[in-house]
Formats: structure tokens, sequence, C-alpha cells
């Protein structure tokens, strides 16, 4: 028989998720959430519903977890009526976008409990997550990971183990850092271009289909030509958290890291000024007001 899950977090990419473990059979049970939209949809297709994260526990015999990071994270296992409350083992699957250290800690103080922590953080979007096309990120012991894999492959096409506990959170900065180092370096030279009369169009024509080209680089650009504000769904202050994570790895690290400090204070830029909700291709609007430019103004190429 299938394990039965606890799911918290029924959030854009969670809901996804939850349909699909349903869909394939796992007997599955929802954290209550206030936005009833998504849990009454999963309970119309036979999810049921914990009032508590303890209560959850009491009815799984494995979590997952698709928080937004670590402080959240910690809430739901150790808060008022946490997971750990329930008293029994447990397997907790971390799929949020955490502090690899705050991961590694956590996972030992929850084995003295047993109970397994591993962290599966996420690449791709809500539309995968649906598909149940999701790329999967998972640290821990192999023994473990074969138990969470059957749970994992019901919402992702891939899942790539990483080694330990917290290699997983720690693949999931980087590949962020990478993402997010793309959306800074586009933002600049959108602006730079801008000031010099070049359009976004222009830049686009240049970059399309080059070796520059790749489907991150499309969906931002959706954004900045099309004005699609559903490209990339990715707030700008999830991925400051990201990139301040980052920051506090490498300082950990003792690791001397100047282009992350740069990413980092491009999305503290555009959420001090108060576009922390907005998604990351807006970024470059940003850069561009602070430059005294607009992407959206300028008078198309051939005019």
């Amino acid at each position: 028989m299938k394990e039965r899950i606890g799911f918290i977090g029924v959030g854009a990419m969670g809901s996804g998720m939850a349909g699909n473990l349903l869909a394939k059979g796992w007997p599955l049970t929802v954290l209550a959430h206030r936005k009833r939209d998504e849990i009454d949809a999963l309970l119309a297709k036979g999810a049921r519903e914990a009032a508590t994260p303890r209560e959850l526990a009491l009815e799984s015999d494995v979590v997952v977890l698709c928080v937004t990071g670590s402080p959240q994270v910690d809430q739901v296992v150790n808060g008022r009526d946490g997971l750990t409350s329930a008293g029994k083992p447990l397997m907790i699957v971390d799929c949020s976008t955490s502090n690899p250290s705050v991961t590694t800690q956590l996972a030992a103080d929850l084995a003295s409990q047993g109970i397994t922590l591993v962290d599966a953080p996420l690449a791709r979007t809500p539309k995968e997550a649906a598909e149940g096309k999701l790329d999967v990120m998972v640290g821990g012991a192999p023994d473990v990971v074969a138990r969470a894999l059957p749970i994992l492959e019901a919402f992702a096409a891939r899942v790539i183990p990483t080694g330990p506990v917290g290699t997983g959170h720690t693949m999931k900065l980087l590949n962020n850092f990478i993402s997010m180092g793309y959306s800074a370096i586009y933002s600049e030279a959108l602006m730079l271009g801008a000031k010099a009369g070049l359009t976004p169009q222009v830049f686009d024509s240049v970059l399309r289909g080059s070796r520059m080209d790749c489907s991150f680089y499309q969906a931002f650009f959706d954004f900045v030509l099309n004005r699609n504000e559903n490209a990339q769904r990715f707030a700008m202050a999830n991925a400051l958290k990201d990139m301040s994570y980052l920051a506090s790895f490498a300082q950990a690290s003792g690791a001397v890291n100047p282009m992350g400090a740069a990413v980092r204070n491009s999305f503290a830029t555009a959420v001090a000024a108060g576009h922390g909700e907005a998604f990351v291709p807006a970024l470059s609007d940003v850069i561009a007001a602070a430059n005294g430019v607009s992407l959206v103004d300028m008078p198309k190429a051939a005019e």
C-alpha cells in the first residue's frame, strides 16, 4: 500500500504537486489555509484536511513541505502544534528553498526524535508542477532518497540526487543564483541599450536564436516585449530571500562572491523601492527607471 502523505503549502506550486499525488493514488491530507480555492479543489478530488501540522502528522507517514523558506519550515515543524508535537516517526520532504546550514542542523535535531528530513527543492514553474514535470534536487542518505523517490516522481519529470542532506538546498541556491544573475544582467544591458537609443526589440533581435538564447531568456523577454506579467511567476522578494541565503552560505564557507553580492543588491534595490511582489522580469523596469529611462516608451527602431 502507498504511504499516507501530508502536504503543507498548497499554493501556486504546491497545489499542482498535491494534485498529482492524488491523481496517482497517494492518500493525501492537506493543511487548512485561509485561501480556500486550492484546498477545496483538492478536497473535491479526495484529499482530507487537517487543522494543524500536529493533526496532519498524526494522519501521515510522510509530510511534504512546499513553503517559502527556513523560517516557515521551522514554524510548521517546531512551532505551536507543529509536526514534532505529534511525537511519532515521520519522513519530512522539504521542497522549499531554504538555507542549507539551517537544513543540516534541523535534520540533525529531528533525527534524535525519530524524524528523517530530506531536502528536495524544486525547479521550473507552476505550469510544470500541474503537469507533473518539475525538476527536483534531493539531498539525503541513499536509502532515504530511495523511499522518497516514488513520491517525488508523482510530480517530477527529473529527480537528481545531490548527496547528503543539505546539498539539495545548496544546489537550488546555485541554480537560482545563475537564473537571477541572468535577470540582473539582462536588466542592466537593456537599461544601457535604452540610454543609447537601442530598443528592447533590437536587443531581442540580436540575442534570440543566438547562443545566448534559452527558455529562461524567452520567458524574461516575454515580459519585456509583450508585458506578459505571468511569463515568469517568481516574486522579487523571493529572489532577494534566496540571494540572501546564498550570501549566508558563502560567508559560512569563507568564500568571496562578488557576483552574488551584486545580484543580491539588484533585487534589494527593487524590493526597497516597493516592488517585492512583482515578478522577476519586472527588475528590468526598476533598473531602467533608476537610471532615468523607460523600456516601454521608446520609439520602435523602424520608426
